[in-house]
């Protein structure tokens, strides 16, 4: 009979994504909090435009 233990260690490999998303966020949330709602209102319709989606 064996056991087996399944330990969760937490290598570089799997913390770095987590830390790069959390960043990511973080940094997404910080502008938009900062930015006029017209600059936002601008390039969310420059994307638009980008992208072929029609907005008019």
């Amino acid at each position: 009979m064996t056991t087996q233990t399944n330990t969760a260690s937490l290598s570089l490999s799997s913390i770095l994504p987590l830390a790069f998303a959390a960043v990511l966020g973080f940094a997404i949330i910080t502008i938009t909090g900062h930015v006029q709602a017209q600059g936002l209102h601008d390039a969310a319709h420059d994307v638009r435009h980008a992208t072929g989606f029609p907005c008019h």
